[in-house]
């Protein structure tokens, strides 16, 4: 297995985190964190005269930079209402992100959402993940970094599992179902994998594998219990933006219908898309286990930047 690059400090959540709730307009939305500032991005470049694979995942454009972003200036232009359901935006998605997403979270849609968070915990439902968490994947993966991108869909909804990471969940939570089916299928790309005893998969995401589920919040114990309020159409967002900002390339693994919906629109000149069933247990067996995903990604990101650019998945 090829060695991982550099690993970039980013804040981590521990098992022990726990939102203070109150029944204030903001209880949910106003938490502090540890995460530093974005490191600058050290992006791998392709080598001179290395011959690019004649596959649809070829790339051929080049990452440029986004405008400057004031995050100051941007805060200062929200109203009061704005500011109050978007604390937790503003104080815990990575600047990087955030620039990127402004515009993206002052639509009604996504206020629309913000509010019917505030009414869940106003009647004293508890919200997973915890809120400092939300965003974690922004902040361990920041929008220079992604190189693979790999869609879940609703986070975990039993205590000290989901901590905002798609399939990971926190220790000492045993490893979930499909998770088990992905270190399955690691293990067949690469037999000197050796599966962990818990599933936290932060080791991923500080490479640059984003792991984002469809919906970022559920309501404790009840699946699906916030889809279809806005979640939905802001990560979508989020991988159009990976899709025209990286534009030297990444990989997008799309396991199951849904997720396999999400990445239609993907440029194939410019990014490689790897569709399969879904690790779940129930349809893990009808080709998830020999698909070859993980060791396809490493050798498209060897192919296209260096070395360096492939995951060291061990974890």
């Amino acid at each position: 297995m090829s060695a991982s690059i550099a690993k970039r400090k980013a804040a981590s959540i521990t098992a022990g985190d726990s939102v203070k709730r109150t029944r204030s307009l903001i209880s949910f939305f106003t938490v502090k964190t540890n995460a530093g500032p974005p490191m600058k991005s050290e992006e791998p470049r392709v080598k001179a005269g290395q011959k690019q694979e004649e596959t649809t995942c070829q790339s051929t454009a080049t990452d440029v930079k986004t405008k400057e972003f004031d995050k100051n200036t941007w805060v200062t232009s929200l109203t009061d209402e704005q500011r109050q359901l978007l604390n937790l935006e503003i104080n815990t998605l990575d600047e990087t992100w955030l620039a990127a997403l402004s515009t993206e979270i002052t639509k009604p849609y996504f206020l629309n959402l913000k509010r019917f968070l505030v009414q869940e915990d106003q009647t004293d439902q508890k919200i997973l993940p915890p809120a400092d968490s939300v965003y974690s994947w922004s902040r361990l993966t920041p929008l220079d970094r992604v190189k693979v991108v790999i869609i879940g869909q609703d986070p975990y909804h039993n205590f000290n599992q989901a901590h905002g990471l798609a399939f990971s969940v926190m220790p000492p939570t045993p490893t979930p179902p499909s998770l088990r089916n992905m270190f399955i299928a690691l293990k067949k790309d690469y037999p000197e994998f050796q599966a962990p005893k818990t599933g936290d998969l932060t080791k991923w995401a500080e490479q640059g594998v984003l792991l984002l589920n469809t919906c970022l919040t559920v309501r404790a114990h009840k699946a699906n219990s916030h889809a279809n309020k806005g979640w939905e159409q802001f990560t979508e967002k989020v991988i159009s933006i990976v899709a025209e900002q990286r534009k030297q390339g990444v990989v997008f693994l799309a396991w199951g219908n849904p997720a396999g919906k999400r990445v239609e629109k993907i440029n194939q000149n410019v990014h490689c898309v790897l569709k399969s069933v879904h690790p779940s247990p129930l349809s893990a067996s009808r080709g998830f286990f020999d698909c070859g995903h993980f060791k396809k990604t490493n050798e498209w990101l060897v192919s296209h930047y260096d070395e360096a650019a492939a995951i060291n998945w061990q974890l």
